[in-house]
């Protein structure tokens, strides 16, 4: 197990790497210029090539991506062009805001999906189960911004069960959560239907049924915990979806959160602050791949680590 955790540590390291630099060299080609953010429209040439010299911007590409990279290794970030604050400091301020609502949405995304890929299973080939897929499908299909808008416009405006937005209570969430959840939810749905369907055609499950267990005891002690495994890796794998909807999610109902940080830096080309929550999202989606892969054996002894 050491063995196997070193290598997937390294491959964790080189990923990282990869991803820092293609983001960098992305950022570096840009036609905006974070420079004349800075100045202004009203700035001088020489005002602008000063600003250039002091950010070490006029340096070559590889000057710049090393200069980051020494920087990123003892934990500096940089700081914000525009906010004059460290890049850690503000990520960190915005990042508990970011890991509640993914929790929730992951709840949320678990309990529709797993629900409706069981249901689906076990009613397989009727209407219910075409209903169902066919909801699943219309779920994955729609733009997370036209659920967040229609859910604020029924259960906010409408009926007013929520605030229309901000960050603070139990009742700020539901609505993000659920937004987040909806989309998921569908790959879930289907994932988890067909996971069942062959789990429900082993012999273990016709030995359970000749002994006379009930069909309740059949599915919740041994056709679920076997057909739940291969939704441990989708779980780990969503973490990274979840880091690029939250930018939409969290512009449309408030929310404060590394996701809303990402999208004004986007507007204003603040390179330093896209480049931490770059770097952050990558991180959670390797971390969140090493710990699907390392809790999959426990769940199931079968499973071997190699």
């Amino acid at each position: 197990m050491a063995g196997y955790l070193l290598r997937r540590v390294i491959q964790a390291a080189l990923i990282l790497l990869g991803v820092s630099f293609i983001t960098f060299m992305l950022l570096y080609v840009l036609p905006a210029d974070p420079v004349r953010q800075i100045a202004g429209r009203s700035a001088t040439s020489q005002t602008v090539e000063n600003i250039r010299q002091q950010l070490g911007l006029d340096q070559p590409l590889l000057v710049q991506y090393g200069r980051y990279l020494g920087g990123l290794i003892q934990g500096d970030m940089g700081r914000s062009y525009l906010q004059k604050t460290e890049v850690a400091s503000l990520i960190a301020s915005r990042l508990p805001a970011s890991l509640l609502l993914m929790a929730g949405g992951i709840l949320c995304e678990l309990l529709i999906g797993l629900t409706l890929g069981v249901i689906a299973a076990l009613w397989r080939g009727r209407p219910l189960d075409q209903g169902l897929m066919v909801t699943s499908f219309v779920a994955v299909s729609a733009p997370q911004f036209v659920v967040g808008l229609l859910l604020l416009y029924v259960f906010a405006v409408q009926l007013g069960w929520f605030p229309i937005g901000g960050y603070g209570t139990a009742a700020h969430l539901v609505l993000p959560a659920i937004t987040l959840g909806i989309m998921g939810s569908g790959w879930y749905s289907r994932m988890m239907r067909s996971s069942m369907i062959e789990v429900l055609r082993q012999d273990y499950i016709r030995t359970a049924r000749a002994k006379g267990l009930t069909r309740r005891r059949i599915l919740f002690r041994h056709a679920l915990p076997n057909a739940i495994l291969p939704i441990i890796a989708m779980i780990g794998i969503d973490i990274g979806i979840f880091m690029g909807g939250m930018v939409v999610v969290e512009s449309v109902f408030g929310w404060p959160g590394i996701g809303q940080l990402a999208w004004q830096a986007i507007q204003r080309v603040d390179i330093p602050i896209i480049m931490g929550v770059t770097m952050v999202s990558a991180t959670a989606i390797v971390l969140g791949n090493l710990l699907a892969d390392i809790a999959t054996p426990f769940i199931d002894p079968r499973i071997k680590m190699r």
